[in-house]
């Protein structure tokens, strides 16, 4: 039983541990920290309930995070524990009642802010949109330990009729939730309802631009940013609608430079859509042509840049902080989806996603022999288990293989073309 004194420094050198571990404090009798495999730290404080005395059981109580109460924090709220059970009271009958009672309409809260304190913002939200829009209205009247294998799978087949990936996303994020109650006792060591749920198959969305398209979607961006695009009315059944432009030239829509810009960049880096809308002046370095990205999807990132990008951040005006300027000079850019949807469907594109330019940005690099790990790098890649979708488009040595045997054959069988007719055979080859 390690007996040490719980602060900042201890917390920060702690072992892993490979079972459940608790350490107690030195000063304040029963005030501990629970320790799990995962990472998990638990504030947590022991107590023997009403009399005391060896022949009562202690109770243990948890307290909360350690990534989200401090030291000094739990300390206060294990006296404060402490001094109630003094005082004949029982804090752990009562929130292990608490508990009981405690359904998915509210345990999810504390999941977030406890176990998800570290998320993105971004994962966060989406994981918001999951609870609401799905788990809740599915599950959200039951307690954890009355959740069965079949409520989950009944759940994942009804999202998978319409979104087999969402419905799958629905049991991973599920499958730690569970996780997580177990390690806060709040249901059996062992029970994880969304374990071995058989999932929907999915199939990649990848869109690989071709040269052509390229060409077209070229075009289009400089049309957009310069004499603007023809406007054409959603609704053909209605070509003189109250709202169609009269004037000519008010039938055209012009995207802003700014917007032409981050297109372009998306297109030369493969970078993702955050990842341009969300870079600032401070993080781009002209002279070694890099992108120095503090966060990304896969946190601290460099994006290498290739001479058109340099040419087009050299040439573009800067209008606050970011390099892609917006509304609001100090914020992001929320988006392109107007000017994405406008240039795509004029470059007969209407098929073809954002994202998609940073995987067909991969099909060229892995098209032209440049190998899977430069292709990681480049995209910056976290595992290399991502990339190899790409290894059925990394065809160039296979390529050099078929020309090199086809070329041996073609001699081959061409070798007697020359030949007068009437010439001998090849006696070797007579037939």
């Amino acid at each position: 039983m390690p007996i040490l004194k719980l602060g900042r420094k201890a917390l920060s050198n702690l072992p892993a541990v490979t079972k459940a571990t608790f350490y107690y404090d030195d000063e304040l009798k029963g005030f501990g920290l629970r320790v799990m495999p995962s990472g998990q730290k638990t504030w947590i404080v022991e107590y023997r309930p009403g009399v005391g005395g060896r022949g009562t059981t202690k109770r243990r109580v948890a307290i909360g995070s350690a990534g989200v109460l401090t030291p000094d924090q739990a300390r206060k709220a294990a006296k404060d524990i402490l001094a109630a059970a003094r005082l004949g009271e029982d804090p752990g009958a009562e929130k292990a009642e608490a508990r009981q009672s405690a359904t998915l309409e509210k345990l999810p809260r504390r999941y977030e802010e406890e176990a998800g304190a570290s998320r993105k913002q971004s994962t966060k939200d989406l994981y918001a949109i999951y609870w609401r829009c799905h788990i809740r209205p599915h599950l959200g009247s039951k307690r954890p330990r009355d959740v069965t294998k079949a409520d989950i799978a009944e759940m994942h087949r009804k999202v998978g009729k319409d979104h087999p990936a969402t419905a799958n996303r629905l049991v991973a994020v599920l499958g730690r939730f569970f996780v997580w109650l177990e390690d806060e006792a709040e249901v059996p060591p062992g029970f994880n309802p969304a374990r071995k749920i058989e999932l929907f198959p999915e199939q990649g969305k990848e869109r690989y631009l071709t040269t052509g398209e390229f060409a077209r979607l070229g075009a289009s961006i400089r049309e957009a940013e310069t004499i603007g695009i023809e406007w054409k009315p959603t609704d053909w059944s209605k070509p003189k609608a109250e709202h169609t432009p009269k004037l000519p030239e008010n039938r055209r829509t012009i995207i802003s430079q700014h917007s032409a810009a981050a297109l372009r960049l998306l297109i030369f880096t493969g970078a993702r859509l955050r990842e341009i809308l969300n870079l600032q002046w401070r993080h781009v370095d002209l002279e070694r042509g890099l992108l120095l990205l503090p966060d990304s999807k896969t946190g601290k990132k460099t994006i290498a840049l290739g001479g058109p990008a340099i040419a087009l951040l050299k040439e573009l005006p800067r209008s606050g902080t970011f390099v892609i300027a917006g509304d609001d000079p100090d914020k992001p850019k929320p988006d392109l989806k107007r000017p994405w949807a406008l240039v795509s469907q004029h470059a007969g594109l209407a098929d073809v996603r954002i994202h998609d330019l940073r995987h067909s940005f991969a099909s060229i690099g892995a098209g032209s022999g440049l190998g899977l790990p430069i292709i990681g790098k480049l995209l910056g890649h976290a595992d290399v288990e991502t990339t190899q979708r790409y290894t059925h488009l990394d065809a160039a040595p296979l390529r050099r293989a078929s020309d090199a045997i086809s070329s041996i054959i073609a001699q081959a069988l061409d070798r007697h073309r020359d030949r007068p007719e009437g010439g001998t055979a090849d006696q070797s080859g007579a037939a």
